[in-house]
C-alpha cells in the first residue's frame, strides 16, 4: 500500500519560511513576538515549544482556551462525535447542535424565552447581531464605544474603534460614544459612570438620526486593555437606547463564561438583562464556534430571509461546547478564575508599587492588565517599554499579549485552571522581566 501519511517539519526556520512565502501580508501582522514562536503541545494552562520548553499562557490562544488546553473531556467529546459524524448542516436536524442551545439558554437571565443562533465565529456572530438589532428596530443607527474590538469583518470592523483595526470600505451608520475608561478617560480617573452616560445621550443627539438600532457593549473590553464598564453604565446605557428605540447588545466574546470570576456573563456585574448576547472564544475551548443568544421576539422577524453559517452548528464542535459548559459546572472554573485571579492582580498591584513605569493595574477574575507610562501624571502611553517587558515575558516563560489602543498594555486572560502555585511562577517571572529592563 502506498504511505499516505503527511508529514510535519516542526522547525521554527522552516515554518517561518513556510509563512513568509505563502501567507498574504493580510495574515501576517498580528505576530506579536520579534522573533517566530511555534508551540507543539499543550496541556490546560501550559504550552510546550518543538524543543520541550515549558510555558504557562497567560494569552490563552486569544482567549479561546477557556477551561484548558486539549481538556480531556472536550477533547473526548469532540472525538467521539467527529468519529460518528463530523459534520451536519443546519439544513438537517442534529441533536447535540440543540442540545448545546438549550443548555446556553439556560445561562441567561430567567423569566424571558431565549433562543440561539450559532455561527463559525465571534465577528460573524456581531454581523449577526447587528443585522437582527436592524430588522428587529427598522432603524440602522449603532451606537459602539471607543477603544471596542468587535472583530476584523467589514461589519465588526464599522463598530470597532482601533484604528490598526480598521480598513477601506466599512459599512456607515455607526457612531461611538467615549469609552467608560476609570484610568484614562476623558472625563478623568474614576468619573464613574454618569458622565459617560451624558455623553451616550449627547451623541444620540447629535450623531445620529435619534432612532437607534442599538448599542454594542464589551462588558469588559478586551483588546482595548481589560477596560472593565463602571458600575451602573451598562444598566444606564442599556436605558438610554431603548428610549431612542434601539437594543442593546452584550458582547462576551472575551468576559463570558465565567472568566470575570464574579458571574458566567459579564453583563450581570450590573443586573442587566441584555437584548443580544455575543459570545464566541471560550465557548468551544479552542474549537471554532460562535453564537448569537437573543430574546425570542426580537430573532423572530429574521425568519423572513435566510440566513446561514456554514460551519456555525456544526456537530463536532458542539459537541465541544457542551463539554465545555459541562466543565465550567463540575469543576468549579468560575470560582477558580475568581480566587485565582484576585491572588494575581494582588501580585500586580505590589509591582506597581515597586515600578514607576507602571501607570495602572486592573482587571477581573482571570481577566487582567498592567498598562505603562512614560510619566504617571501625564500618563503619556509607554509602548516601547511595553515591548521590551513584553519579550523579556518570553524569556521567563510567559505568554501574554500586548493589547489597548496604544498597544500599552500587557494583558492576561490564561486558561481558567491556573491555580495559585501558578500564580506564584507568573510573579517571580513578572518581576525578573521588569529588573530585567
Amino acid at each position: 500500500m502506498t504511505d499516505t501519511s503527511l508529514t510535519t517539519d516542526w522547525s521554527i526556520e522552516a515554518t517561518a519560511k513556510r509563512r513568509d512565502t505563502y501567507y498574504a501580508a493580510s495574515q501576517k501582522k498580528f505576530v506579536p513576538f520579534a522573533a517566530p514562536m511555534v508551540f507543539k503541545r499543550g496541556s490546560m494552562q501550559y504550552l510546550w515549544d518543538p524543543e520541550g520548553r515549558k510555558y504557562i499562557d497567560l494569552l490563552g490562544m486569544n482567549v479561546c482556551i477557556s477551561v484548558g488546553h486539549s481538556h480531556p473531556r472536550v477533547v473526548a467529546a469532540a472525538m467521539a462525535q467527529a468519529q460518528e459524524l463530523t459534520h451536519c448542516t443546519t439544513m438537517f436536524y442534529h441533536p447535540t447542535p440543540a442540545h448545546l442551545a438549550e443548555e446556553l439558554a439556560a445561562t441567561m437571565p430567567k423569566g424571558h424565552d431565549w433562543v440561539v443562533h450559532f455561527t463559525n465565529s465571534g465577528a460573524e456572530a456581531i454581523d449577526l447581531a447587528m443585522t437582527m438589532a436592524r430588522t428587529f428596530t427598522g432603524n440602522l443607527d449603532l451606537l459602539a464605544l471607543r477603544t471596542a474590538y468587535h472583530g476584523p469583518t467589514a461589519a465588526a470592523q464599522s463598530v470597532t474603534g482601533i484604528s490598526s483595526w480598521r480598513h477601506p470600505g466599512m459599512p456607515g451608520n455607526v457612531a461611538f460614544v467615549a469609552e467608560p475608561n476609570q484610568y484614562r478617560g476623558i472625563f478623568g480617573e474614576n468619573a464613574g459612570a454618569a458622565p459617560y452616560l451624558d455623553e451616550i445621550e449627547r451623541v444620540i443627539a447629535t450623531s445620529t438620526t435619534g432612532q437607534l438600532a442599538g448599542i454594542l457593549v464589551e462588558s469588559v473590553q478586551g483588546y482595548g486593555g481589560v477596560i472593565e464598564m463602571p458600575p451602573g453604565y451598562m444598566s444606564g446605557a442599556a436605558e438610554r437606547v431603548r428610549a431612542a428605540g434601539g437594543l442593546y447588545i452584550a458582547d462576551e466574546v472575551q468576559s463570558g463564561f465565567g472568566r470575570t470570576g464574579d458571574h458566567m456573563w459579564g453583563f450581570q456585574a450590573d443586573n442587566l438583562v441584555p437584548d443580544i448576547v455575543v459570545m464566541a472564544k471560550g465557548i468551544g475551548n479552542g474549537f471554532p464556534l460562535g453564537a448569537v443568544v437573543a430574546r425570542k421576539e426580537i430573532a423572530a422577524p429574521m425568519a423572513e430571509k435566510f440566513m446561514f453559517h456554514t460551519y456555525g452548528a456544526n456537530p463536532t464542535n458542539c459537541a465541544a461546547g457542551r463539554a465545555v459548559l459541562q466543565v465550567i459546572r463540575e469543576e468549579n472554573t468560575q470560582e477558580n478564575a475568581r480566587e485565582v485571579g484576585a491572588a494575581l492582580l494582588g501580585h500586580l498591584h505590589d509591582l506597581k508599587a515597586k515600578y514607576p513605569v507602571i501607570g495602572d493595574v486592573r482587571g477581573r477574575g482571570l481577566m487582567l492588565a498592567i498598562e505603562m507610562v512614560k510619566d504617571r501624571k501625564t500618563k503619556e502611553p509607554d509602548r516601547d517599554v511595553t515591548a521590551a517587558v513584553f519579550e523579556e515575558c518570553r524569556k521567563q516563560g510567559l505568554i501574554l499579549s500586548k493589547s489597548g489602543a496604544y498597544q500599552s498594555c500587557l494583558r492576561m486572560v490564561p486558561p481558567m485552571c491556573l491555580t495559585r502555585e501558578d500564580v506564584v511562577d507568573v510573579a517571580e517571572g513578572l518581576e525578573r522581566a521588569f529588573s530585567a529592563l
